[in-house]
């Protein structure tokens, strides 16, 4: 399916506003509710949407501390990759998890509540993660800037 500008800017609404009503998002993108609820159905549909979420303040939730963790893995037998990677799933404070070209094999995003915490979150998770050989931590000083909308 090819997105047209419409599309682009419906996308674009809601990556800032997700709860907009269908009302106010019509009106937005300068189209009737009814058309405007079947093109955000078929971007639904098509996978373009993938889900709805709130975006949660981590200061609040006193998680304010932000690591980025580079893993570095034993091989890279398929066997080794799937065992590290259904493990670090279950880590409760790892927010993101990718596959690297480069230096490291994996990068996590890691949050805690701070220098403390991250050292039982590194004892208790990181450091028993199958396959791994080293472990490179770098601690965010301030986020600058942070989004989770795409360029559409």
């Amino acid at each position: 399916m090819e997105l047209d500008s419409v599309d682009r800017r419906i996308l674009r609404a809601l990556q800032r506003t997700g709860r907009i009503s269908n009302a106010e998002l019509s009106e937005k993108v300068n189209l009737s509710p009814s058309a405007c609820h079947r093109r955000v159905q078929r971007l639904e549909a098509e996978g373009f949407i993938k889900n709805y979420v709130a975006l949660l303040d981590a200061r609040k939730l006193n998680c304010p501390t932000t690591v980025f963790v580079e893993i570095t893995l034993s091989g890279q037998a398929d066997e080794v990759l799937e065992a590290f990677e259904r493990e670090v799933a279950r880590v409760p404070d790892v927010l993101e998890c990718h596959l690297m070209a480069g230096t490291a094999d994996y990068l996590l995003k890691v949050v805690a509540q701070d220098t403390e915490d991250f050292a039982r979150i590194h004892r208790q998770y990181l450091a028993r993660l199958p396959g791994v050989q080293g472990m490179q931590s770098s601690f965010a000083l301030r986020t600058v800037f942070k989004t989770t909308a795409l360029p559409v």
